[in-house]
Formats: C-alpha cells, sequence, structure tokens
C-alpha cells in the first residue's frame, strides 16, 4: 500500500506529539519529517518532498503564509494543509491564494485531521466546515449566487466539468488525465469558463465552486 508522507511543521512540542499520534494512528499516513519552525520546515519539505505538509500560521523563522508561498514557488506539487487555532477568516484567503490546499482548525474533531490529509493528498481541497462558509463568502458579491449563463453566455458541459475541478482543487495535468483531454484543451476551457462568469483568479473559482455546492463532498473523503 502506497502511504501518503507527511511533514508536520508546528513550534509547540506538545502541540506536535498530539498531531503524531493522530497521523500516526492512520495507516494511509506516514509521517516522513517535522520541524519547529518556518525556517527548519521549509528545508525538510523541499528535501523529503512530501505528499502533504501540514503547518502552523504562527512559527518562528517563517510564517505559515510566507512558508505556504515560498514552498508552492520553490517545491512546486507539494500540498499544503494549514492546521491552525486562528477561526479569523482573513487568514484563509490569503493562504488559499498563496497556494494552501486545506485550512483546518485544531479544535475540530480529531478525525478531520486524517480525513483532511486524505482529501488534499487526493488532489481536492478541504476547509474545516467551521469556517468555509464564511471564509469564502466574496464580500463584494462577485460570482455569489450566480447561476452560468446569468454573468454573460452559458457554460458548455466541458467548461462546467473544467471549473469544478479546479474549484475543487486538481491541477490542470491532473484534469486533462481524469476527462481524456490535452492540457492545453483544458486551459482553454478554463479560460472561456472563467471569462463568461467574470472569474479573475484561483480563490475566485473556489467561491464560484462552494457556492454551488460542488466543495461539500471533499469534506467528506
Amino acid at each position: 500500500m502506497n502511504h501518503i508522507r507527511v511533514v508536520l511543521a508546528d513550534d509547540h512540542p506538545v502541540v506536535r506529539a498530539g498531531i503524531k499520534t493522530l497521523l500516526g494512528a492512520d495507516p494511509e499516513i506516514e509521517l516522513v519529517g517535522e520541524a519547529g519552525n518556518g525556517t527548519d520546515a521549509l528545508s525538510i519539505i523541499c528535501a523529503l518532498r512530501p505528499d502533504v505538509a501540514v503547518i502552523d500560521v504562527s512559527m518562528p523563522g517563517i510564517n505559515g503564509l510566507e512558508l505556504t508561498e515560498r514552498v508552492t514557488r520553490e517545491c512546486p506539487g507539494i500540498k499544503i494543509l494549514v492546521l491552525t487555532v486562528h477561526e479569523d477568516v482573513a487568514y484563509v484567503q490569503p493562504l488559499l491564494q498563496a497556494g494552501a490546499r486545506g485550512y483546518l482548525l485544531k479544535r475540530s474533531a480529531a478525525e478531520d485531521l486524517p480525513r483532511a490529509v486524505r482529501a488534499i493528498a487526493a488532489g481536492g481541497v478541504y476547509l474545516d466546515p467551521a469556517i468555509a462558509g464564511h471564509a469564502l463568502a466574496d464580500p463584494s458579491g462577485a460570482a455569489k449566487g450566480v447561476e452560468p449563463g446569468e454573468a454573460g453566455e452559458a457554460l458548455s458541459p466541458r467548461e462546467t466539468e473544467v471549473l469544478r475541478l479546479i474549484a475543487q482543487g486538481f491541477s490542470n495535468k491532473e484534469i486533462a488525465r481524469r476527462i481524456d483531454v490535452s492540457v492545453k484543451s483544458v486551459e482553454t476551457y478554463k479560460a472561456r469558463a472563467a471569462e463568461k462568469l467574470g472569474l479573475r483568479t484561483r480563490s475566485e473559482i473556489i467561491r464560484y465552486g462552494a457556492s454551488h455546492g460542488w466543495l461539500d463532498a471533499l469534506t467528506l473523503r
């Protein structure tokens, strides 16, 4: 069985010990490394190249946001799950924009952690149910409650499918494999769909997907 390889970064030893116990109890997950600060975390994550990096937001050296940005830029392909005490939704959007695939609160039920790790390792997105609705709300109202076609020309079935998979966190290459088309075709469908709906960023696509229930199944993986 192929294990999901995980690196853990948190500056509190007691918290790390608890998280290690939770992850270690799941037969599908293997903890391959850990760090107590953001600087060490960057080195360890890029050296070990795990499937998933579970990181805290507030860490010495490099904070969680900068760590997410740098891992996404310097070690692409590694999926990041943010595990934090911060319930303020203002943290969520910048982390998603930086490249995080998941955001989980430390107060969540114990079984949610391995579930979140499995979800993003499979290519999906995981947002803690306690903050998901507020985190994905668009203050400007853009794309909120908009049905395909209401913001312009109607989406084709293929454009809708591609946009849904993008909202769920799949890469262009992963989408191409899933629907058996070229990466260039995926990029074309994405561009057309985004233009029709007036969606400019990945975060806007995620918000649109959340408003249409496209992310609901992801929290159940």
